[in-house]
């Protein structure tokens, strides 16, 4: 019998768990090092305090106090041309901090700039909509309300956007469960049938992970191809399938990379 190696130290442990998972930083760099954005933390830091801020992957982060962003993002958008909000979400640290980091993704395409403007807030707090100064961050607020009970105030209709008015829970929440809790389990059983009717039809299952190779209903394996109903053993032969007309089809030929164009220019 071959002895036995301890494997302790084969592979560096894991740091993180997979539910409170936080991914490495990249490298920063500092703002003074980029004239534009220099300048444009500047114009910030003369009307507002600014708590952080950095360049990573070639944008500019500012952390700023959460009653500041609708007075800084309209600043962004009328006096240094970032006319675009192109991203806005929540970050669950409540396990570490019982805090919401709040990001808004600006693009400037005049100065082909982008700034991400962040700031936390205490969970229950809500922030400032800023629906008025970008038409984008009215389905975005909807969603961080839907998504992680975050209420921005002063929007024009604060309800959810993708899950039911009356769902339970907030889906991105890093405590919500994969597979749903019992509210999701049970959600439309309830709602179509009754409670009453549990027991007859059985749970939902809400595990999108959930992939069952050999279910005849959803995948198929090419090769292995059997009606659909079929019980699948995994058992079955193989079976030659030619998917394409005898000769080819018609304007369409084969690819030969000997004939590829690489393209450097990103621009082009």
């Amino acid at each position: 019998m071959r002895a036995y190696t301890p494997k302790d130290d084969v592979q560096k442990k894991a740091y993180y768990t997979d539910r409170f998972y936080v991914s490495p930083q990249v490298p920063k760099s500092t703002v003074e090092s980029d004239e534009v954005f220099n300048s444009d933390l500047e114009a910030i830091k003369v009307k507002f305090d600014v708590l952080d801020s950095y360049i990573q992957v070639g944008q500019m982060v500012v952390f700023i106090k959460p009653e500041d962003n609708y007075k800084v993002l309209e600043l962004m958008k009328n006096e240094l041309e970032y006319t675009q909000l192109s991203e806005m979400s929540a970050i669950d640290w409540l396990a570490k901090d019982n805090k919401f980091e709040i990001f808004y993704q600006m693009l400037s395409m005049n100065k082909r700039k982008r700034i991400r403007i962040k700031m936390f807030i205490e969970n229950g707090e809500a922030v400032n909509s800023v629906e008025k100064l970008f038409r984008s961050a009215d389905w975005s607020e909807r969603e961080m309300f839907d998504m992680f009970g975050i209420e921005a105030n002063g929007h024009p209709f604060m309800k959810r956007i993708l899950m039911p008015y009356d769902w339970q829970g907030n889906p991105l929440l890093k405590t919500y469960p994969l597979q749903g809790d019992e509210f999701a389990a049970w959600y439309e059983v309830d709602k179509i049938f009754g409670k009453e009717a549990r027991e007859e039809i059985g749970p939902e299952l809400r595990d999108t992970a959930n992939v069952d190779r050999y279910d005849s209903e959803r995948f198929a394996r090419l090769g292995y191809e059997v009606p659909k109903g079929t019980k699948v053993t995994g058992n079955e032969p193989k079976t030659e399938q030619n998917y394409q007309e005898d000769g080819g089809v018609f304007m369409v030929k084969k690819f030969d990379k000997k004939d590829s164009v690489v393209v450097n220019d990103p621009q082009r």
